[in-house]
């Protein structure tokens, strides 16, 4: 599965978008990148009911951003993305 389908996943799960998630986490003081991942994959799973894979997906652009390393991009495999830069802003508003 690419780093966006798993953020597109969680959109359909939950309803919010990887940028509203962002937002949720920053409020909670999480939106720095000293915040370890376990506190923020917790907060995931008790709130969202996200396992593992998908919390590390939304610990990345909460952390980092929306860049990803380009060695996925255009590669051969199930963890192929498009491009380097993931859409947070929703599905229904992708160009």
């Amino acid at each position: 599965m690419s780093f966006q389908a798993y953020l597109d996943n969680i959109e359909d799960k939950t309803g919010l978008t990887p940028r509203e998630f962002i937002a949720l986490a920053k409020g909670r003081g999480f939106g720095d990148p000293s915040t370890k991942a376990g506190v923020i994959i917790e907060w995931l799973k008790q709130d969202y009911d996200l396992g593992r894979g998908h919390a590390m997906a939304l610990v990345h652009v909460i952390k980092k951003g929306a860049k990803i390393d380009a060695k996925h991009v255009g590669s051969a495999g199930s963890h192929r993305d498009e491009s380097d830069t993931l859409w947070l802003d929703g599905k229904k508003n992708r160009p």
